[in-house]
């Protein structure tokens, strides 16, 4: 019991002291990069659903791509499949197999060796656009492989419906933000329509978003 409870401080203090000797992004900006992340599942629920591929598009803050990494995922229960899901991004298991899809342990190999590549030591926060749901099926996935996708990000997730909401956006979709930003949509034809695809899309909302700032500050 007494060590359980001594590696029990010792790692809930790593946390604290790594937060006191952080650079937050106002101070070391250069030290901070964002990754714009949009996945498409099997359906609506982490756990239950899965993954099947995932878009990731890395800038600095002033949203500069420095990189970009799409994979497709073939995931363990395709039978749970929903058909609502499927409607949207065309999933079927056979033409994931022959597009190469790659296993769980495989796709994160690949997630983690983007990152390691464009990051390096620096620090990456998460950018989606319905954010809780992106980041929760990351979570299965990388728990899935005994890892955690805290390995790629801060704990700080940003969310571009909140951002836009800040300015007076009203509007909840990709679509209806982008019309109003005067900016590209992404497809929605089902088998053009993927994480990368929606990665392209959140990387020009942040960009708008910011030109509008900017604007409204000069």
């Amino acid at each position: 019991m007494r060590r359980f409870v001594l590696i029990t401080i010792a790692f809930a203090a790593l946390p604290v002291a790594a937060a006191q000797d952080l650079q937050w992004p106002h101070e070391q900006p250069d030290e901070w990069l964002l990754a714009f992340v949009d996945i498409e599942t099997t359906g609506l629920v982490p756990g239950h659903h899965e993954m099947i591929d995932i878009g990731i598009v890395m800038t600095d803050l002033e949203g500069v791509q420095l990189g970009e990494l799409f994979v497709r995922i073939q995931p363990e229960h395709p039978e749970r499949t929903d058909e609502g899901a499927r409607a949207v991004n065309a999933f079927d298991e056979g033409r994931w197999r022959e597009l190469r899809a790659l296993a769980g342990d495989e796709a994160i190999d690949r997630i983690v060796g983007f990152h390691t590549g464009i990051a390096g030591d620096r620090n990456v926060m998460m950018v989606a656009f319905n954010s809780h749901f992106d980041a929760s099926f990351l979570d299965h996935l990388f728990r899935s492989q005994g890892r955690s996708w805290r390995e790629l990000y801060h704990y700080f997730i940003l969310d571009l419906p909140s951002m836009a909401w800040s300015l007076g956006i009203r509007s909840l979709t990709g679509s209806s933000i982008s019309g109003t930003l005067g900016i590209e949509d992404e497809p929605h034809i089902a088998h053009l329509h993927t994480g990368i695809t929606g990665a392209k899309l959140n990387a020009r909302i942040y960009r708008e978003l910011l030109a509008l700032t900017k604007a409204e500050q000069e």
